[in-house]
């Protein structure tokens, strides 16, 4: 899966939300970490809602916009919200 600058650029700006430190330094390392942990890009809070359930989440409680504080999630700036599993 390619990942757009947009993607990439949340991710290296937001990745210590989710590490202890830096994963990447730039996008290429970005994008060959990103599909290394086959991260996905979704379209609303809905679908980032949907994907915690569909891979078995336990997400009781939570709604598509207390999902969005999970440390996964990052926000695209968009509208789209990249997923990371760590």
């Amino acid at each position: 899966m390619g990942y757009d600058k947009a993607v990439l650029k949340a991710f290296l700006e937001n990745q210590l939300k989710l590490f202890p430190e830096e994963v990447a330094a730039d996008e290429d390392e970005a994008a060959d970490f990103l599909e290394m942990c086959m991260a996905v890009v979704v379209n609303s809070p809905e679908e980032v809602l949907e994907y915690f359930d569909e891979a078995g989440a336990d997400i009781t409680g939570l709604d598509s916009r207390s999902i969005l504080d999970e440390c996964e999630v990052f926000p695209v700036g968009d509208g789209r919200y990249l997923i990371v599993e760590g």
